[in-house]
């Protein structure tokens, strides 16, 4: 009886924390996929705009604009893209602490059948996520 008990408060302790992971988890999932669209579309200013602080600390609208261009234009258009794994994190190598989801999907391109796509979401101060690293290999 007492090992029933134990479990039953291990239990009902950790499924708050899991369920915020989760719940965590899909919003960023979410601005991930509104992101992606804005680049699919090859509105690269666009989504430069809607990223992260640090996203447009590291490179200029300029910058990111003729990288997508020369990238994701020998690529062609997205023709699948599949969620592979996406795992909440506090800490990226070159990054300050934060909360993070670092999201991957396995990507087939016109031109580039088999790829992998990493997109991190960070947490902004105002709540929202918001993209601060995207790169294909």
């Amino acid at each position: 009886m007492k090992w029933f008990v134990f479990i039953t408060l291990i239990v009902v302790s950790i499924t708050p924390l899991i369920l915020a992971q989760e719940a965590s988890t899909e919003a960023a999932q979410k601005a991930a996929d509104s992101w992606l669209a804005l680049v699919d579309k090859g509105d690269y200013g666009v989504s430069w705009v809607q990223s992260a602080d640090l996203f447009r600390a590291a490179l200029s609208k300029d910058q990111w604009e003729k990288a997508l261009s020369n990238s994701r234009g020998q690529f062609g258009k997205v023709l699948t893209r599949k969620l592979r794994s996406a795992t909440l994190t506090t800490t990226l190598p070159g990054a300050p602490d934060g909360q993070y989801v670092v999201i991957q999907y396995e990507t087939s391109f016109e031109n580039k059948k088999s790829s992998v796509e990493t997109i991190t979401p960070q947490l902004a101060k105002d709540g929202q996520w918001r993209v601060s690293g995207y790169f294909i290999r």
